[in-house]
């Protein structure tokens, strides 16, 4: 088949990586793709959004599958486009993408679905919304209801940073639309986990485990990003955990969309919190996560390919998902300022010494050629170095070796990286 794979993050680069060695593959497209992509791929220099010069691309280049990357072009209707015109898709329609594109959907959802979650409200009022805060009393969780680029959620610790959240969004807009309405929900304690299914509308085939580590610097401390790191598996999810997942979180939704009138088909991302009463829903996502998606495809032995076919085709049933026995680790490397303010077009050296340790490889999240064809930074999230190896504490060794390599002063990253995981083998 020819494939086009939609986006131009570390989630694309690691699909690419993946669906490039598949026998299934003739020929590999990306669009937009970036500098490391294109050494598995054609890039084609249409940015993800452009939803009818994709459609042109698909009809000049004769495409037969494509996989959509990112969750913007799923929210604007890509698939749906895509689909009318006759095509093979991975990834969910417009109206099940509301899964994601709107917190409150989501939520009203897991009522309707009987899915544990947070207790919640809706605001779109600041006053309003405040009081609810003030009454419920801190820690609590402030949501922007539309998509946010992983920066629309405040853990607020005090009353006063959620009345800063609720004003960020609210009143100064700082979201723009997406913070047009709140959701405002109780703080749940426990363990945060990433867990993955694949969906064919009506089969939920799961797929991975992985935990992410969301604040900028060591200790869990700082803002919080779109993801400085991840390892996979994750020891939390054993067996008996994820049939409870499935059992009370995943299927009953595919049940609730279907019977909606809006099936899902694609991957369902579910960010879970694991409570001492059991899973509990944070949010859904509708696409593969970063950099979650960098650990867990190294690690699977099946044909991603093949996969990610039959889901699109609805041929999940009696499928089975086989994973090397190993772990995986990804360390972010991103550029100083972020998640604020950071500069782009700085260059980066070492890559080919960091893909040179054993077991290791370099993922490209945000990176360009400059005129000189050197690979520079050119977004927050630029990196994501990750590595195998039989346990995450070695995974994580060989992961900051391959960092130790790279030559970019204007860059950082967390050291800690699956410190959770390896501290519990320690202590075990």
């Amino acid at each position: 088949m020819k494939i086009l794979v939609v986006g131009s993050g570390g989630r694309e680069h690691a699909l690419c990586w993946a669906i490039s060695r598949s026998p299934l593959c003739q020929k590999l497209y990306c669009a937009p793709g970036n500098a490391g992509i294109e050494s598995v791929a054609e890039c084609l220099p249409i940015p993800a959004d452009k939803i009818y010069d994709i459609l042109a691309v698909c009809h000049l280049h004769a495409i037969d599958f494509i996989v959509i990357g990112p969750e913007v072009p799923l929210s604007l209707g890509l698939a749906d486009e895509l689909r009318s015109e006759g095509f093979s898709v991975f990834g969910p329609g417009k109206a099940a993408a509301l899964i994601e594109s709107s917190k409150g959907f989501m939520k009203d959802l897991c009522t309707c679905a009987g899915v544990p979650t947070a207790e919640y409200e809706r605001f779109t009022d600041a006053a309003e919304a405040k009081a609810y805060a003030q009454a419920k009393g801190a820690p609590i969780v402030i949501k922007a209801d539309g998509l946010a680029a992983g920066k629309g959620v405040t853990v607020a610790r005090t009353l006063d940073e959620a009345f800063a959240a609720i004003d960020d969004a609210l009143v100064k807009k700082v979201f723009g639309d997406s913070g047009e309405s709140l959701v405002i929900e109780e703080f749940m304690e426990g363990e945060e986990v990433s867990f993955f299914a694949l969906c064919d509308g009506e089969v939920a085939l799961p797929f991975a485990a992985a935990q992410d580590h969301k604040t900028a610097y060591d200790g869990d401390r700082g803002p919080n990003t779109g993801g400085m790191g991840a390892y996979s598996p994750a020891p939390i999810v054993d067996a008996a955990m994820q049939d409870r997942i499935m059992r009370e979180i995943i299927e009953p939704t595919v049940k609730t969309m279907r019977e909606m009138g809006c099936p899902f088909t694609g991957v369902l991302f579910a960010g879970l919190m694991i409570t001492k009463t059991g899973p509990k829903l944070i949010e859904y996502n509708v696409r593969f996560g970063d950099p979650e998606t960098q650990v867990m495809i190294p690690r699977l032995k099946s044909d991603l390919l093949a996969l990610l076919y039959a889901t699109s085709k609805g041929m999940l049933d009696g499928i089975a998902i086989h994973w090397h026995d190993y772990a995986a680790l990804c360390v972010v490397m991103a550029a100083n300022g972020y998640p604020g303010e950071y500069k782009k077009g700085s260059v980066i050296r070492g890559l080919d010494e960091a893909n040179a340790v054993p077991d290791a490889i370099v993922f490209h999240a945000g990176t360009d050629r400059d005129a000189q064809k050197h690979v520079v930074a050119a977004g927050g999230r630029v990196l994501g170095v990750t590595a195998v190896a039989p346990t995450i504490a070695d995974a994580q060794n060989l992961a900051y070796q391959a960092v130790d390599q790279i030559d970019w002063p204007e860059g950082f990253c967390r050291r800690d990286i699956g410190w959770r995981a390896i501290a519990k083998m320690k202590a075990a």
